[in-house]
């Protein structure tokens, strides 16, 4: 029996040595000790022997509580920040990140971190839910910031006591009242003609007579009438021979409609030879649809209204100004938007040249009867929301839901894809409380997510002042909050509480 041998045979290094090579040595590694801290030393539960050092000798009763992130914003680690700079009007409070929340479009705008390109602001939300009182606390508390406030039509009076709270008188425009406004006024730009150079003439008359006949155009398509190259000729022209630019004159006499009315109507030999017709009977031929819907405009929806030459001068220096349509109410919704269009076009004029530095917050109520006129109606209101950058206006539009702008025509129609463009220009929106039919709605037309949906279904439906607020791409929920002078100014609810006269105490002023 033969022993086996344990002899093992030589490394690696070994074999190198004996031909002269040797491998490089391993560095010793030095372990360092456990240092034990204050938080790394093992404590009992009842804390640490000593004097003075907290132990207990018995476990106190502790209770058990579960809640969410949202109900402990005080004590949960992972609060997101606002994002938004404390600038501008501070409207309440950001529950998602426990701070204050401020407003401030042109400083966005200015702002290259915040993904907002334009001022507009769009405010959606279900009647009751505090969509107009947000709008009026932030258009009162940003006059301490220089701005003013222009309402472009307020249907219900809803900003009347706002206004006298400030000194200043709403102008009321209705049937029977001396009120005017001549949606064709020159505005700033007719203000000293006959001082113009040729070059700077020929600049504000592509101004004026464009802002013309988008109105015009506007108008006319209301009456469900088309307004193609060859109404737009005459038009143009005619307008051209009324102010007297056609002649070279040095200072241009305002237009009215029903005097554009009835130079079409009546078509002098100056128009018919510029609109290149053989005679006069072939120019009332072309143009009979023209005159039928502008005639139907001034005997009916603008008659007493805007046909003729502005009654009312504006302090554009005051904190705000309102033009009232409430005594329009019951003439329809095809009058309040006819109201609306010539509106807009007269307050375009006033802020084709503004001062620098002249801030204007514009306010447009129940823009939804302005875009039921049709696809030409809509695009002045399109040409002011393009243009507010350049003329530094905060272009506020308020409506019940997302699918009022829809209401404009059929889906694929033109109107409707203006309508859709109307959101996409306001990269500011404020979405209240609304019921959970509307849900679709706010994913499909603004790409809510889940989540955000529910918050303007859920959380904002049960509270007034409460809101979501989308600035570009990043979402706020924010509560509203109003000081008690503002809940006066700010009050919808009126008709509604006030208490009948017979049923007040004579003496106390009060129920009896």
């Amino acid at each position: 029996m033969t022993r086996r041998s344990t002899r093992r045979g030589r490394d690696v290094a070994v074999l190198l040595d004996d031909f002269g090579h040797r491998l490089p040595a391993v560095a010793a590694v030095e372990t360092a000790g456990r240092e034990r801290g204050p938080f790394t030393a093992l404590v009992s539960r009842r804390g640490p022997r000593g004097r003075g050092r907290g132990r207990a000798a018995a476990m106190a009763p502790l209770s058990v509580w579960r809640m969410t992130s949202e109900q402990t914003p005080v004590v949960w680690p992972l609060i997101a920040a606002s994002g938004l700079p404390p600038t501008g009007a501070q409207m309440g409070i950001d529950l998602l990140s426990g701070g204050a929340f401020y407003c401030d479009p042109v400083g966005w705008v200015t702002d290259d971190a915040i993904p907002v390109t334009n001022p507009n602001v769009v405010v959606f939300g279900k009647p009751g839910r505090g969509k107009s009182a947000t709008v009026k606390a932030f258009a009162l508390r940003m006059l301490a910031y220089g701005y003013r406030t222009l309402v472009l039509g307020d249907t219900k009076d809803e900003y009347e006591p706002l206004c006298r709270a400030l000194g200043v008188q709403p102008f009321v425009i209705g049937h029977g009242l001396s009120a005017r406004v001549n949606p064709l006024a020159f505005g700033p730009l007719g203000h000293g003609w006959d001082r113009l150079g040729a070059a700077e003439a020929r600049r504000r008359e592509a101004i004026m007579f464009a802002r013309w006949l988008v109105l015009l155009r506007g108008l006319v398509g209301s009456q469900h009438v088309s307004f193609g190259p060859v109404e737009e000729t005459a038009v143009g022209e005619a307008l051209r021979l009324l102010t007297g630019y056609r002649s070279g004159a040095t200072r241009l006499i305002e237009p009215t409609i029903p005097q554009l009315w009835r130079a079409l109507d009546e078509p002098p030999d100056e128009l018919v030879a510029g609109c290149r017709y053989a005679d006069r009977r072939h120019f009332l031929d072309a143009t009979r649809t023209l005159r039928d819907a502008l005639g139907s405009l001034v005997k009916g929806s603008l008659a007493g209204l805007f046909d003729d030459h502005t009654s009312i001068e504006v302090d554009w220096r005051a904190p705000i100004q309102s033009l009232s349509l409430s005594r329009l109410e019951p003439l329809g919704d095809q009058a309040v938007g006819i109201a609306l269009t010539c509106l807009n076009s007269w307050g375009q004029a006033m802020r084709e040249i503004a001062d620098p530095g002249d801030l204007r917050i514009v306010i447009r109520d129940e823009t939804w009867r302005q875009m039921r006129l049709g696809a030409e109606a809509m695009k002045s209101l399109d040409a002011n929301l393009r243009l507010s950058r350049r003329d530094a206006d905060v272009q506020i539009l308020l409506a019940h839901k997302p699918s009022d702008m829809l209401t404009a025509g059929d889906a694929s129609s033109q109107a409707v894809a203006i309508a859709r463009d109307l959101l996409h220009l306001c990269d500011v929106k404020v979405l209240h409380g609304q019921d959970q039919a509307v849900a679709d709605e706010l994913a499909t037309m603004l790409g809510l997510t889940p989540i955000a949906q529910r918050v303007v279904t859920g959380w904002a439906i049960a509270g007034k002042g409460r809101a979501l607020w989308l600035v570009g791409d990043r979402a706020f929920k924010v509560q509203t909050v109003l000081t008690s002078p503002e809940l006066a100014l700010t009050d919808t609810n009126e008709a509604l509480t006030a208490i009948p006269r017979e049923l007040r105490n004579p003496e106390m002023g009060r129920p009896a």
